[in-house]
């Protein structure tokens, strides 16, 4: 089967190609290469993708109108991971177009394919744990208000969802939505705790800690997340029900970043310099997913914890990534 991964140079897409391949699939691979962050990284990535016979790439815009479906034209598609993103809730404070023009105009151009192509059997894609806002009931639940954003970029994973519903009440589209909850791991975004921390650490530079440290975030690993995302592409929703569904897919133990941060310090060998800071705009204290639902249709069980986790992506940094301080 050949399935078409957007976000294909990106974190979760490279690690969800590499396993689609693996087992035997074509992988048609798209990807903007913005330069968000640093595009040798997406670059190293694809490097890892390209020797793989049954992987093709090609570089675009996916917002800009027709231009995915006049790429793929001609080619037969069994399925579609759409997790290319303007990603970061941060940035969504500086750039709010960038989330507005990707995630938006984006996501409607997947489904626009998805429409002209009767024979993808399944979109699945990328929403993600911002839209529970600041909810403080937890553990999050999908069943769950979802109607009070605190950053652009949660605005925009709430707005795909709804446009995806009403694909699927409209044409029958078979799609479901993935809230990813802080994913983490070898080839990381250079944006995220882990990768921010740890540099700065091995730098003897400070790191900023917001809310004075008082945070919890369901950190989840990346193997962890591609198991679920290869499994649920597998199964779209039965023809008898609801032809959109939404899960929760985290590692359901929020870890304070108290605990994360000590257990760099150990990885690492130094003492972090920490630099306490209130709570940043568009930020939330807690996230905690209920994950019984993609337990209860999938199996879904994460196998990583933090310790682990944190120690493979600290090996990859300092033997792959930077080995002896190259790059």
């Amino acid at each position: 089967m050949t399935i078409l991964v957007t976000g294909a140079a990106g974190f979760i897409g490279s690690h969800v190609c590499q396993r689609l391949l693996a087992r035997g699939d074509d992988v048609v691979g798209v990807d903007s290469m913005n330069a968000y962050y640093d595009p040798a990284l997406k670059a190293a990535r694809l490097a890892k993708l390209s020797p793989n016979k049954g992987f093709s790439f090609l570089q675009l815009d996916i917002a800009e109108p027709g231009a995915l479906a006049a790429k793929l034209k001609g080619q037969k598609l069994g399925g579609i991971a759409h997790l290319g993103a303007q990603a970061g809730v941060r940035y969504s404070l500086e750039n709010p177009r960038a989330y507005i023009h990707a995630n938006i105009l984006g996501h409607l151009e997947v489904l626009e394919l998805c429409r002209a192509s009767p024979e993808i059997k399944h979109l699945v894609y990328a929403s993600s744990s911002s839209v529970y806002g600041g909810n403080t009931k937890v553990p999050f639940a999908e069943t769950d208000r979802v109607d009070n954003p605190v950053s652009i970029y949660a605005a925009t994973k709430k707005a795909d969802e709804l446009i995806s519903s009403t694909y699927s009440h409209l044409y029958g589209l078979p799609q479901t939505g993935l809230r990813f909850f802080t994913v983490y791991g070898p080839w990381g975004r250079p944006d995220m705790a882990a990768w921010i921390f740890t540099e700065a650490m091995l730098a003897g530079k400070p790191i900023r800690v917001f809310n004075h440290g008082e945070m919890w975030r369901d950190f989840t690993y990346v193997d962890d997340i591609v198991d679920g995302v290869v499994a649920v592409l597998d199964r779209p929703p039965p023809g008898d029900g609801p032809r959109h569904l939404i899960y929760n897919i985290g590692n359901s133990q929020p870890v304070h970043l108290g605990r994360f941060i000590e257990t760099l310090e150990r990885l690492l060998g130094v003492k972090a310099i920490r630099e306490d800071l209130p709570m940043q705009p568009g930020e939330v204290e807690k996230t905690y997913a209920d994950t019984s639902a993609l337990e209860r249709d999938f199996g879904f069980k994460p196998k990583v914890s933090i310790e682990e986790g944190l120690a493979k992506f600290v090996d990859w940094y300092r033997q792959e990534w930077r080995p002896e301080g190259k790059r």
